[in-house]
């Protein structure tokens, strides 16, 4: 059985440096067996990807690779907290903000960019409940951001 490190590898993909919070909150929080990520932003090396409202300046595409990128850094968040992705046996919510121009009705198709990196990654467990909302702005005009819970094992 691969591990979700391994899968991530296959698609060309690693669990990156977490990313640091933006105001006075922490990345994720663990309660008993559930781990909370707090919103995350789609950054990479300290830097978003794009900003900008979907619809309006950023792509559909561009945004599903944000949600795609907000995804790994959530899942950088739960391995700081849990310390081995093999622990997680069930996404179990995710929630996806889009910053989207008045006429764009495409959050459920950006959205998928996170879903389905977690069923790539974690297979039958990475199957979660989904909420995919459009707002009028998001933090430093990141197109995206991505809140996700987890379910631990027993043994974790």
């Amino acid at each position: 059985m691969t591990s979700p490190e391994e899968r991530l590898a296959e698609l060309g993909l690693a669990v990156p440096e977490v990313a640091k919070p933006v105001a006075a909150y922490v990345p994720a929080v663990r309660s008993g067996a559930q781990v909370f990520t707090s919103g995350q932003l789609p950054m990479r090396s300290g830097e978003l990807i794009a900003t900008g409202k979907v619809g309006a300046g950023v792509t559909e595409e561009e945004a599903y690779a944000c949600a795609q990128q907000c995804a790994l850094n959530a899942i950088a968040a739960i391995k700081a907290e849990v310390g081995d992705l093999s622990a997680i046996t069930r996404i179990v919510k995710v929630v996806v903000f889009v910053a989207s121009s008045p006429e764009f009705t495409g959050q459920p198709r950006v959205a998928n960019g996170a879903s389905e990196l977690f069923g790539d990654v974690f297979g039958d467990a990475g199957v979660h409940a989904r909420s995919a909302v459009g707002v009028a702005v998001l933090p430093l005009d990141a197109p995206v951001e991505v809140e996700v819970l987890v379910e631990l094992g027993s043994a974790s």
